[in-house]
């Protein structure tokens, strides 16, 4: 076992997108543990646009990253040592561990993950966060019926690419949002939904009234910006907005731009609710019970964009600001 514990560290808050300046690249020795904890080595890091939000200094649904901690981060990894008498020697643990290669941990915010049963990757993608996400926030918020319409952006991402498929098994006709050809081609051919829009190349307001002739009864938003705006002249009437993310506002310098097109919520006597994957974490057993019997059934498809070496991790995560992941992002720790 290497000796070397190599951790990515918060240094500075970053005002628009972070940069080298926002990071501290640390070796330390590897931790020892005491009585009541276990030592994790960390195989795959979950890369999320929720890291961006976690960096900032303001009141949300989880407490900022502090100055000097290890970044905050989904993990998946296998325990090497243990003085806890609820995890051996071998297991292999999901959590929120960090961007480093050995973490130690109590035990709180772990539980179990079967490698037999599914890549480990996926236990921090489909059966993971973004698969709670897009599952809850679908099913519970969206509420789609069969024979709506539901839209989606950022589609080809780790949440967007399972809210369209859960839309196909539920009976409805999905339209995914998505940058460049290659992408858009990948969700018609390889996932089934029904229509795309390729927001770098197309006029999104135009191609929604081409795709969805019928309006638009679902809206499951990854991005906020000029999309949302331009979704909302195109809902029927109680059509449901499910606020997940608004990729393209996190990194502003300026303030953060909000629906111009709102009325057409009063309008339509439409709702837009937002969501948090944390209010349905006693529910989580239920959903990845469902998902891996869609995934085992071919009814749902998985891709994964990993990346490799933990030294990456800044540029890394810029790719999901500049839309180049395919897929859900993952980290593998070792090259």
């Amino acid at each position: 076992m290497t000796t070397i514990n190599k951790q990515w560290r918060l240094k500075a808050r970053p005002v628009g997108a972070p940069s080298a300046e926002t990071w501290d690249y640390t070796e330390t020795e590897v931790p020892t543990i005491s009585d009541g904890q276990l030592l994790i080595r960390v195989d795959y890091i979950s890369i999320d646009p929720a890291m961006r939000g976690w960096l900032n200094d303001a009141k949300s649904y989880i407490e900022p990253v502090q100055i000097g901690d290890v970044m905050r981060g989904g993990t998946v990894g296998e325990v090497i040592e243990s003085k806890h008498e609820k995890f051996a020697v071998g297991d292999y643990v999901a959590g929120h561990n960090g961007v480093q290669s050995y973490a130690v941990s109590d035990g709180t915010g772990l539980h179990k993950v079967d490698p037999n049963l599914a890549p480990l990757s996926y236990y921090l993608g489909v059966l993971g966060m973004p698969g709670m996400t897009g599952y809850f926030g679908l099913l519970k918020t969206g509420q789609p019926k069969a024979g709506e319409t539901v839209v989606v952006s950022g589609a080809a991402g780790a949440v967007g690419s399972l809210v369209g498929q859960i839309a196909k098994i539920k009976g409805c006709r999905v339209v995914g949002i998505a940058g460049g050809a290659e992408k858009c081609k990948f969700l018609i051919d390889e996932l089934g939904f029904d229509a795309t829009i390729d927001y770098k190349n197309e006029d999104v307001k135009k191609a929604l009234k081409k795709t969805c002739p019928n309006g638009v009864d679902v809206y499951f938003d990854n991005v906020g910006g000029d999309i949302l705006n331009d979704v909302l002249t195109q809902i029927n009437l109680r059509a449901r907005i499910v606020i997940c993310g608004a990729i393209s506002q996190y990194n502003n310098t300026t303030a953060v731009e909000g629906p111009s097109n709102y009325l057409s919520l009063l309008v339509n006597r439409a709702r837009m609710e937002g969501i948090v994957v944390f209010d349905n974490i006693k529910e989580y057993p239920i959903a990845m019970k469902e998902i891996a019997g869609w995934i085992q059934s071919g009814d749902m498809k998985v891709k994964d964009h990993i990346v490799k070496g933990i030294e990456t991790f800044p540029d890394t995560l810029m790719m999901l600001f500049n839309g180049e992941n395919f897929g859900k992002l993952v980290l593998k720790v070792e090259g």
